[in-house]
């Protein structure tokens, strides 16, 4: 399936001499026609969770005390569950792209992109805890909590190794496509930029695609 979305017509093997120098640009338009691949895609189960309570303060003869108050007390578990793909958009492929030393030939990623594509929560898994002197959480402050929910989400996709798999993925794609231009793989190298910065990576922007 992966393979499918770079169709385009593809050339007969050349010698070396010749690929280095004449099938650059049909390497480049065939790899633009990959547009946006989707390379890694996770699926995330959290359980976002809230408590406070009320507390009584004050000064007793010089004496600090802080006292939970009886029945005070609020607590929530929301269960959220999440999907978070990495995707590589080719459309802006260039030569710039392209690294060639002799018969080795290393192609530079564009930039991956981090989306949140989906989120939802199993509203009738929310568990909560009212104390009887408390109001029912508000439907204002279950929807900050899921959306502190999301940004927890994001804020650990970097432990994921998003990175890594999307890097093997797109090499799954190009290196195929490479041999058949004549490149020996054990020469081609698939890599990122050296100074990506990951929380520049992450659309924040949940459900847009």
């Amino acid at each position: 399936m992966l393979l499918a979305a770079c169709s385009g017509r593809r050339s007969e093997p050349q010698p070396a001499e010749y690929v280095a120098v004449d099938t650059v640009p049909m390497m480049v338009l065939q790899i633009q026609q990959c547009a946006r691949l989707y390379t890694t895609e996770y699926h995330i189960h959290k359980i976002v969770t809230h408590d406070d309570v009320v507390r009584l303060k004050g000064n007793v003869l010089n004496r600090p005390f802080n006292i939970p108050l009886p029945l005070g007390e609020r607590k929530i578990a929301i269960p959220m569950d999440a999907t978070v793909k990495a995707c590589i958009d080719f459309s802006t492929f260039s030569e710039r792209n392209i690294e060639r030393r002799g018969d080795r030939i290393t192609i530079i990623l564009p930039d991956p992109e981090l989306v949140m594509t989906s989120s939802k929560i199993n509203q009738q898994a929310i568990r909560e805890y009212v104390g009887l002197v408390r109001p029912h959480f508000s439907d204002k402050e279950l929807s900050s909590y899921e959306q502190q929910g999301r940004q927890s989400i994001l804020a650990a996709v970097p432990r994921m190794g998003l990175l890594e798999s999307a890097q093997q993925n797109a090499a799954r794609v190009l290196v195929p496509m490479l041999t058949q231009m004549g490149f020996d793989e054990q020469n081609i190298v698939i890599t990122f930029r050296k100074s990506l910065d990951m929380d520049r990576l992450i659309d924040l922007n949940t459900e847009k695609r």
